[in-house]
């Protein structure tokens, strides 16, 4: 690959994703027009997949229409400050990062827990007062073994520090959750802190050989993956079992230093005027009997309905005991620079 490509890619990438957020806000209103239902925001991919297959007939069968409209965090955020008066979504899909920008916009509200027929079935560290807890992504390495040296990486440290993996790793800018969080532990490695994102800059001009794998999205590297054009890339847990879904030969790594990790939930949007459709999904979201299907491939969503045994495949990522030890970034900090941290990134890879 080359940088120049790579940006045409990106901005190829970006025109898409514009057009495609075009028509998937046109969505939530023509479902509105056709009566009744909530409008639930998830993650585009195999988020969207899951939560349609899945939670859509629970909905359907507690007396609700379901529509589940794709768009990433950002965007729906984006969407619902473009319209507070009128939200477009019932409930949103977020992490903590968009969450605290929501609650500072007055975007969401918080619940009744009353509503949810579920909720005791949740770890009080799950039960948010804005919104429960649906899954935890814990974030580290992927990488495929027939592309890497062997030992396995054993962190960040080792993709700048061993000329093996020279060109071998993709990155992506620094809107995606999961690059701010992989940055912010690099941050910590070869700089002051999580913030010291100058440290982080620096590292890529001195290893200008990673600049060549930076693309627009988790999911254009999850492409490029199963073409065998990079071997390693920042990601989730989720996106190795959806490669390993596709029989592509991806495993995951925690990083020695720590795996950050982000509670994803569900917000009830502030005005909403479907309340009842809408508890109605975040309590199927929450139910046994959903995320018992959602724990399997190929999603393989941890569970926070601790009913819900693990499967052996998400012990072999992550078990309870260990999620009480991931690294939770901080968003507020996070949020402060985050902009302008974009800013820098794009202006390094642009050269």
């Amino acid at each position: 690959m080359n940088v120049m490509k790579d940006f045409q890619i990106t901005r190829r990438g970006f025109g898409f994703l514009a057009a495609g957020v075009a028509a998937s806000a046109m969505l939530p209103f023509a479902a509105r027009a056709a009566g009744g239902g909530a409008v639930a925001a998830t993650f585009p991919g195999s988020w969207e997949d899951a939560y349609r297959a899945v939670l859509t007939p629970m909905v359907k069968d507690a007396g609700y229409d379901l529509t589940i409209a794709p768009a990433m965090a950002q965007d729906q955020l984006a969407k619902i400050m473009a319209s507070p008066g009128n939200p477009p979504y019932d409930t949103l899909l977020m992490s903590p990062g968009q969450m605290a920008v929501a609650i500072e916009k007055d975007l969401i509200q918080k619940i009744d827990p009353s509503k949810l027929k579920n909720w005791g079935m949740l770890d009080p560290s799950f039960q948010g007062e804005y919104g429960p807890t649906v899954t935890i992504e814990v974030n580290g390495i992927a990488y495929n073994p027939d592309l890497v040296p062997k030992p396995k990486p054993k962190g960040y440290r080792d993709l700048f520090e061993n000329p093996a993996y020279s060109g071998k790793v993709s990155w992506t800018g620094f809107a995606s959750n999961t690059a701010v969080m992989a940055y912010t532990e690099i941050a910590k490695i070869f700089g002051s802190g999580p913030n010291d994102m100058d440290a982080v800059f620096k590292l890529f001009k001195d290893h200008p050989e990673h600049l060549k794998g930076v693309v627009d999205s988790t999911n254009h590297q999850m492409t490029l993956f199963q073409q065998g054009e990079i071997a390693v890339f920042m990601c989730s847990t989720g996106n190795v079992a959806r490669l390993k879904s596709l029989g592509l030969n991806a495993e995951f790594v925690q990083p020695e230093t720590g795996s950050p990790a982000a509670p994803v939930n569900i917000h009830l949007t502030k005005g909403t005027a479907n309340l009842d459709a809408a508890y109605a999904y975040m309590d199927a979201a929450i139910s046994k009997a959903a995320q018992d299907q959602l724990k399997e491939p190929p999603t393989e969503m941890f569970p926070t309905n601790k009913d819900v045994a693990l499967t052996p495949g998400i012990e072999a990522y992550v078990t309870r005991d260990q999620i009480k030890t991931m690294v939770y970034p901080d968003w507020v900090a996070i949020n402060k620079n985050r902009d302008g941290w974009i800013r820098q990134f794009d202006a390094l890879v642009a050269g």
